[in-house]
């Protein structure tokens, strides 16, 4: 009996020592260089975008940054080249799909073929559903999804054409783990997964490694310009208040490096921060248990009312405790990241 148990641990030890190896040996060859690179980060002008911009330039990457605010893309512009970073930046409109054409056919004709693809691009409005309209639906779709799936769809074929490549969508837990006044944004970062996941699976066989991350809360400085309804100044001390907690955000550099090494071992997903996990796994065993949780964190939020369903932004929101030193690390994260 004795010795039975002992060949079953030792056929356990070295089915594990196997599996331990055989990961090892997977992460070593999809591992991918960015230098000489070209990647494409839309969404690339500030906040999270603008620290993976600086990220992959440091690597010896060739940029392009892509934004709808031309003084915030300038400034952009302006850092990374002092950095000593090849870089473009273009105004573009990443939900329509001839402006993603033309932009692409330009980084192709000056960089060269795009080889990784991060989609960045985001909009976030923060309301009671009671405040929310089918066009914020829709404008969420437009952003996290039709343009994830239009940058994709330019860069596919010449990827397939050379048997490899990166794309990374920058999804939420939010689209694991629907939240209480961010139901347009949640919504549309569950469709995000999927099309992502579904991507992955289409591409591997063409050495195409697609990457899904769910962040939680980031330190970036993108909470004072996210849209909120309804009680504007409640809803956004809130927001605020949570972002710049660091016991429960991630800051900006340390997301973004998990990012880079999602990438660059080609991972299907990376879940990003200690409560973003915990509440994901929470839901992929419990996904009842969760809804119903959230549906309790909804009545302690603002109800309805003050502005109504008129979106305004966060900087034009602000409040005592946001000026004060709760907000602090928020407040720098945004002076850092480009976000005035």
């Amino acid at each position: 009996m004795e010795k039975k148990r002992r060949n079953s641990l030792l056929l356990a030890g070295a089915g594990l020592s196997a599996l331990v190896a055989l990961r090892a040996f997977t992460k070593r060859k999809r591992e991918f260089s960015f230098t000489d690179r070209t990647v494409l980060i839309t969404g690339g002008s500030r906040g999270l975008g603008l620290v993976l911009a600086r990220m992959f330039a440091e690597q010896g990457a060739k940029i392009a940054i892509c934004s709808r605010t031309q003084h915030q893309l300038d400034t952009a512009r302006e850092e990374l080249q002092a950095g000593g970073a090849t870089v473009l930046a273009f105004n573009c409109d990443v939900t329509d799909r001839a402006q993603v054409r033309a932009m692409i056919s330009e980084i192709k004709e000056k960089l060269g073929p795009i080889e990784v693809l991060i989609n960045n691009a985001g909009i976030i409005a923060a309301g009671p559903l009671e405040e929310m309209r089918v066009e914020d639906f829709r404008a969420a779709m437009d952003i996290h999804y039709f343009a994830s799936l239009y940058t994709m769809l330019e860069v596919i074929p010449e990827m397939k054409a050379r048997g490899e490549g990166r794309i990374v969508n920058i999804a939420s837990v939010g689209g694991k783990v629907s939240v209480p006044h961010l139901v347009p944004y949640s919504g549309s970062k569950f469709a995000l997964v999927g099309m992502s996941e579904g991507f992955r699976s289409e591409l591997l066989k063409d050495g195409i490694y697609v990457t899904t991350i769910n962040p939680g809360l980031m330190r970036t400085g993108s909470a004072r310009n996210a849209f909120v309804k309804g009680q504007n100044q409640k809803e956004y001390t809130a927001f605020a208040l949570m972002d710049a907690n660091p016991m429960i955000s991630l800051a900006a550099n340390v997301a973004a490096q998990k990012i880079m090494d999602a990438c660059r071992y080609g991972k299907a997903e990376a879940t990003l921060g200690l409560n973003a996990k915990f509440i994901s796994t929470l839901h992929g065993l419990f996904p009842g248990t969760t809804a119903d949780l959230m549906g309790y964190v909804n009545m302690f939020l603002p109800g309805p009312g003050g502005i109504g369903s008129k979106a305004v932004r966060g900087y034009e929101s602000e409040t005592e405790l946001t000026q004060s030193v709760l907000n602090a690390p928020n407040q720098k994260a945004a002076q850092e990241n480009n976000e005035m």
